[in-house]
């Protein structure tokens, strides 16, 4: 869910995960937090937090998406400096990658 749209009191009793809580205990990186570093997926990094989150959601509802399919997962996360490309293949590289 985005932050935005969802007040405190709604999400009582919830488990929050943000983007720094995807990595293992041990401090290991997320595979799809990886694949953003691997494949440059990342410029000025505002939008990073919710591009990688909607893409974590994505990948577990459609573990192997399409191009086209990632693109509609990640409607409404805006990016001002990538144009998308690197985003995009940061998430087909993490739906290839071994989920662990």
């Amino acid at each position: 869910m985005k932050s935005c749209t969802v007040l405190a009191a709604q999400a009582d009793g919830s488990e929050v995960v943000t983007a720094e809580g995807l990595a293992s205990d041990s401090g290991e990186m997320h595979r799809v937090q990886r694949a953003f570093h691997e494949q440059h997926g990342l410029q000025c990094g505002f939008c990073t937090p919710g591009m990688v989150m909607a893409a974590v959601s994505l990948l577990r509802e459609n573990p192997h998406p399409t191009e086209e399919q990632v693109r509609s997962g990640l409607e409404g996360n805006l990016c001002r400096c990538t144009g998308y490309h690197n985003i995009v293949k940061a998430v087909l590289a993490a739906a290839d990658a071994d989920p662990s």
